[in-house]
């Protein structure tokens, strides 16, 4: 049995996804019986536990070979990170008295960080969880590809996307969630001792202009780059509501200086296989289904 946490996102149901096919049983933590039902459906067991509620998750990780957590994504935190810390003392408890045989953690490229930034909310989860004794893996992801499909409607639209990876040439780690999803699924698979750090990234590396020569491909028409400047970034970011733009910010800064990379370099991490325009015509294959 395998615990998988936020398998109503993408990363998660890739790894549940991955597990099932592999003829494993799954359990799927959930924060309401609704949000189980497909999954109960697939054969899955439905654990219905808030990240916020140990006991909760005690229940969820309990008689488990392996346990796949993951963070909520929160990209307006507040300033000192409390509901962050809150889930992850409540994941770490629940961890450490459930007892799972392993465990596979969700971190991100750059988490070994000391500069504050909005992936200090990784640095957080690797600091607590690294305390515990099970066998551990904190699975460190470039980019997500993925990200750009915020993006599309600006794309097919008015053919711009704008841009805050500066310089737009400059070619950064980036990686399609069913790889991140498909490479945790194959580590809770495998026995270790102690603790390790997985980076993962795709194949080949890709500049933002790469990203935009892509979707012209993929559209049909132009699709220019237009980079917003570094000192339009906190307005642009509190127009759509962001109240704490401060660590997003930051983060950007950390891509941008190199500071926020790979703790292992380029030559020792796992490489995905799955394409940006995999990526993108797969969604748009999606969309056109419903």
């Amino acid at each position: 049995m395998f615990a998988v946490v936020g398998v109503s996102g993408q990363v998660g149901g890739a790894v549940a996804h991955t597990l099932l096919a592999k003829g494993k049983t799954v359990r799927a933590v959930v924060r309401d019986e609704e949000k189980g039902e497909p999954w109960k459906a697939l054969g899955c067991e439905i654990a219905v536990a808030d990240l916020n509620s140990p006991y909760a998750l005690v229940a969820a990780f309990a008689d488990t070979e392996g346990v796949f957590v993951m963070l909520p994504p929160n990209f307006d935190p507040s300033p000192d990170f409390k509901e962050v810390r809150s889930i992850v003392h409540s994941i770490r408890w629940a961890l450490d008295n459930a007892n799972p045989q392993r465990i596979v953690a969700l971190s991100s490229i750059g988490a070994q960080s000391e500069k504050p930034n909005l992936l200090s909310q990784l640095h957080l989860l690797e600091h607590e969880l690294g305390t515990l004794a099970t066998p551990l893996v904190f699975l460190r992801p470039g980019w997500f590809m993925e990200n750009y499909i915020w993006q599309l409607g600006n794309a097919q639209e008015t053919g711009v996307i704008s841009n805050f990876l500066q310089p737009g040439d400059k070619p950064l780690p980036m990686v399609a969630t069913a790889d991140v999803g498909q490479t945790a699924a194959e580590l809770l698979l495998e026995t270790w001792p102690g603790q390790r750090i997985v980076e993962l990234e795709g194949a080949k590396r890709l500049s933002p202009r790469e990203i935009a020569s892509t979707l012209a491909e993929i559209l049909g028409h132009s699709v220019q780059l237009h980079d917003v400047p570094r000192n339009a970034w906190e307005s642009v970011f509190a127009s759509t509501g962001m109240k704490n733009p401060a660590p997003r910010i930051q983060m950007l800064d950390g891509f941008n200086e190199g500071w926020i990379d790979f703790e292992s370099g380029e030559a020792h991490t796992r490489k995905g296989t799955t394409s940006f325009e995999t990526v993108i015509r797969s969604f748009l294959a999606k969309t056109e289904r419903r």
